[in-house]
Parts: structure tokens; C-alpha cells; sequence
């Protein structure tokens, strides 16, 4: 059966994917409907007949963040063979994707909605539960190693992923104000010291 009315005129995915780079680059009150019809190529009436909305636009487009330019935190912490070597990836691959010259600057996450009018605390809240989201998921991985004995009993976990939330969310502060890919380089070599302090020495990876 042929699909009934008139069939969308533009590509879905990849006007999202533009929506998530001005979103990314400007966050999400400095971005306007018209800012977001031009890059995507359609017209506002056809923005709220695929997305709802710039709320829900903006919702898609960092859950799309979080599975493409922004998934190396998840991929470092599921995909290394110990918590340590799984801390720095994620630490690395972070600070990589922070100065891509074809990237913005930064994590969106991060960067996209600190400050908000009353009217879009929503967005500002739905931002700060992920990054408290990642924070758990880095808590999850070292109660994992000490489970596994790769951490001692003793280490607070929880006060070890608060600092490493603190230094991930921090570069990505750091990156969007110009810091270098050596200077962040610099920043998870003194993450990773403090790392072997806290947990009591380097572990095998």
C-alpha cells in the first residue's frame, strides 16, 4: 500500500545530527528554532511534525550525542580489562574528543544547558541527572574491580568516581575555553597519579 500523505521532504538522521552540532556549539537557549530550521534545511512547521518541539529535539539529539560523538566514556568503562586501564581510556578519549578541529569544542552534556532561564530548568536538570548518570556508571566499574580484587575493600569508590566526575566534566570546561589536547594530555597524567594514590598503588592492566 503506498504510504499515505505527503512524503518528508529531507532526511531525518542527518538533519538530528545537524541540531546536535548547534546544540553542542551554542547549547540550548543560544540556539533558536530559526538557527535550527536553517542548519537542518526544513521549515519550522516540519521541525514540530518530526521532533515535537525544540525540548524534544534537543532530548534526541543528546541521546544521539551520548551514542555517536559522545560514547566514549560507556566504551572505555565496558570495554577495558581493568579499572584502571578503563579510568584512563576514558579519561583519553574524552580529552581526544574535546580539541577535534571537526568537532565542537568541549562535551555537550557538559556545555550545552549550565545556565538556564526558570522557564528551561527542565533542560537544565535532564542534562545534570546524565552527567550524575555517568558519575554512577564510573562508581558501577570500581565496585566492579573491587568485587573482582583489583581494589582494595577499603577504597571509597564513591569519593574516587565523585573526583574522576570532577576531572571529566572539568576538561571538557577546560577545552571549550582553548585548553590544548597537551594540556589535557597533562591533566589525565595527574588524574592517573591521583588515581594510584587513592586506590593504593598501580594495578595491572
Amino acid at each position: 500500500m503506498a504510504e499515505r500523505g505527503r512524503p518528508r521532504r529531507f532526511d531525518r538522521a542527518a538533519a538530528l545530527r545537524q541540531a546536535m552540532w548547534l546544540f553542542w556549539e551554542h547549547g540550548y537557549e543560544g540556539t533558536s528554532i530559526s538557527d535550527l530550521t536553517t542548519a537542518m534545511g526544513i521549515k519550522a512547521p516540519s521541525l514540530y511534525a518530526a521532533f515535537g518541539g525544540k525540548d524534544e529535539l534537543f532530548r534526541e539529539a543528546v541521546a544521539l550525542y551520548r551514542d555517536t560523538d559522545g560514547s566514549a566514556t560507556d566504551r572505555a568503562l565496558s570495554g577495558e580489562p581493568s579499572a584502571r586501564a578503563a579510568v584512563e581510556a576514558m579519561l583519553r578519549g574524552n580529552a581526544d574528543l574535546h580539541v577535534r578541529a571537526d568537532r565542537p569544542g568541549g562535551c555537550m552534556m557538559v556545555l550545552a544547558a549550565t545556565n538556564c532561564s526558570e522557564k528551561n530548568v527542565g533542560i537544565r536538570d535532564h542534562l545534570a541527572q546524565l552527567r550524575r548518570q555517568t558519575v554512577a556508571a564510573i562508581e558501577a566499574r570500581l565496585r566492579r574491580a573491587q568485587s573482582e580484587a583489583e581494589l582494595r575493600p577499603d577504597v571509597d569508590v564513591s569519593a574516587v568516581a565523585a573526583f574522576l566526575g570532577t576531572v571529566l566534566h572539568g576538561m571538557a570546561v577546560e577545552a571549550r575555553d582553548g585548553a590544548s589536547k597537551e594540556q589535557l594530555d597533562s591533566i589525565v597524567e595527574s588524574a592517573m597519579t591521583a588515581w594510584d594514590a587513592l586506590v593504593g598503588g598501580p594495578k595491572a592492566a
